[in-house]
């Protein structure tokens, strides 16, 4: 690298920085402005204000590597145009307090622990914090096409149908959804999708997760489907649950957040260099060159590796990772030493003090990546399979206890309501029964999928066991968390699962309690009374849902008590 590219490197570096530096400031900004639009009557001049931020974090955001921050702000950014080009006041108090948790919640998009809280009252209904998945479906079966785009947004993705490729192709020259759904064959235009798409530049330059149904599952048009990169093929009649469940993994794999590295070596210089090359392979690092500082580093950065020297000025790299081993939270975190070390001896001493491999220095930065990211990877698998369920890939029955004492000891602390909820699904032993096992497990895996669609990032969801399910609900008055639930319930119901040609439904029932009405309650306490709540739903008549000491009846759709 010549000299004006290194100092071309180190200026766009110190510009990224400080744009990232300064972001948590200015949605803390932009949190403040959209509390006050609750109680505005006259707000078009802070909405005139809000517009124009999140406009320029929309733009700004993607060219610094915030993705998910540009879709975001983007999201918000439409519903402030929207507002603007009409009646701003006619907007009633919800889709305000939403709008403004939406904007507070931004903090988790650019890696914050939490999302900046909000100082809106309690009884506000909780939001999802991200913008909504945009998936495009191109289907020429206009019937079968409305129907995938009513299941598919009950599970909470923004679906847009084309009924011609010719259509989709238009809107791909100026638009990028987050999925492409497309069906195989369209007679009325005479083309099969994966022999045209090779020939229709705005389809390949769209840079999304491409999926492809068919009637037919030829082996010709499915090599073609690989050669264009798609992720999927699934047949018709298509199985939404089952639908659904690929399109979480795909864009979990896709969107999934930076892993985060932490470095520990007293090279200064070296350690820069590895952070911008991990960095710019788009993970997360943090740099420590004071060893002394180990363990207040790794408690406050929560690394998912360890890249640590062995030689290192007053102690060594086995010193360290015997450290970080003496903590039982630890034991389980991969560290690698990265050195100029070469004697295979020393290098097994080493790997003999808690460290999990060896990489010698000088290293390319490829391999660095390459080694890092596999490293990781693994890492984050098995944290996953300690702390979440294999099937539903929602918390484990212990880290739903340890997650309702956490939020327990914060809601104490803030004075804001914590709900509890507890789901069943009805009647599950007779869907194994008639349908079998395998059936049964899509129904629960729809069940997980709705619910971390339709909650908030900041909830916890976990499978308690079976077909029963519990949502951890911060910051959320019990009236509020019944129409939470009671909307999953509804979109529940509604969806249409399939077996051997025969189409089914099943219900939930569901029971909550929140620390408003019980003051004193531990998470145990909460937990009990929720299971109780949900025992009177199921002996009271099923598919409904209950609070803790009272009876939810004549609900709407939307969560509005209907007149008896």
């Amino acid at each position: 690298m010549t000299e004006l590219q290194e100092t071309i490197s180190a200026r766009l570096a110190k510009l990224s920085n400080d744009y990232l530096a300064g972001l948590p400031l200015e949605i803390n900004e932009l949190s403040v402005l959209a509390q006050a639009l609750v109680d505005q009557v006259d707000a078009r001049p802070l909405l005139v204000d809000i517009h124009r931020r999140l406009h320029k974090l929309a733009g700004s955001g993607g060219t610094f590597g915030l993705h998910d921050l540009s879709r975001a702000a983007a999201a918000l950014e439409a519903s402030t145009q929207i507002w603007l080009a009409a009646d701003f006041s006619t907007s009633d108090a919800v889709q305000r307090c939403r709008f403004a948790d939406a904007i507070a919640a931004l903090g988790v998009t650019i890696g914050l622990r939490e999302p900046i809280r909000s100082t809106l009252h309690a009884d506000n209904a909780p939001t999802d914090v991200d913008a909504r998945t945009q998936v495009w479906l191109v289907e020429d079966d206009v019937l079968l096409g409305e129907t995938l785009t009513r299941l598919l947004s009950q599970f909470g993705y923004d679906v847009r149908h084309f009924a011609r490729i010719d259509s989709a192709e238009a809107a791909a020259r100026t638009e990028r959804p987050d999925m492409l759904i497309m069906d195989v064959m369209f007679s009325d235009e005479g083309i099969n999708a994966t022999e045209e798409l090779l020939e229709r530049p705005a389809f390949l330059a769209m840079g999304c997760p491409l999926l492809f149904i068919s009637a037919h599952g030829d082996f010709q048009s499915r090599v073609r489907a690989a050669r264009l990169g798609a992720k999927g093929f699934m047949m018709k009649p298509v199985d939404v649950p089952r639908l659904v469940d690929r399109l979480e993994h795909i864009l979990e794999t896709r969107f999934a957040t930076p892993y985060r590295v932490l470095i520990v070596d007293d090279d200064i210089a070296l350690s820069q260099h590895f952070h911008l090359v991990l960095s710019a392979a788009d993970m997360e690092v943090a740099v420590l060159n004071q060893p002394q500082d180990i363990i207040e580093t790794v408690s406050a950065f929560h690394p998912e590796l360890v890249l640590m020297d062995i030689h290192m000025p007053g102690y060594s790299g086995l010193d360290l990772a015997t450290v970080i081993r003496h903590y039982d939270e630890w034991i389980g975190l991969p560290i690698v030493y990265l050195s100029t070390e070469t004697d295979r001896d020393v290098q097994l001493q080493a790997m003999g003090r808690g460290a999990d491999d060896f990489l010698t220095k000088p290293i390319t930065d490829a391999h660095l990546v390459a080694a890092v990211r596999v490293r990781a990877a693994r890492s984050r698998q098995l944290s996953d399979l300690m702390s979440k369920d294999s099937l539903t890939g929602l918390l484990k029955h212990a880290r739903i206890k340890e997650t309702i004492a956490l939020e327990l000891v914060r809601s104490q602390r803030s004075g804001k309501p914590l709900s509890v909820a507890m789901l069943d699904v009805d009647h599950f032993k007779s869907v194994n029964d008639n349908y079998g096992h395998a059936v049964g497990d899509r129904v629960l895996k729809s069940l997980a999928h709705l619910m971390k669609q339709r909650l908030r990032k900041a909830d916890g969801i976990g499978r308690y066991g079976g077909e029963e399910f519990v949502a951890i609900l911060p910051e959320c008055a019990q009236d509020v968390a019944r129409q939470v639930l009671d909307d999953i319930r509804l979109r529940f119901a509604a969806l249409r699962f399939q077996h051997d040609g025969r189409e089914f439904s099943v219900t939930l029932s569901a029971g909550i309690a929140c620390t408003a009405e019980s003051p004193q309650a531990s998470g145990d306490d909460l937990l009990i009374a929720a299971d109780t709540a949900l025992y009177a739903a199921k002996h009271g008549g099923r598919n409904q849902v209950r609070l803790a000491g009272a009876v939810v009846e004549n609900v709407s759709e939307f969560g509005i008590r209907l007149p008896t």
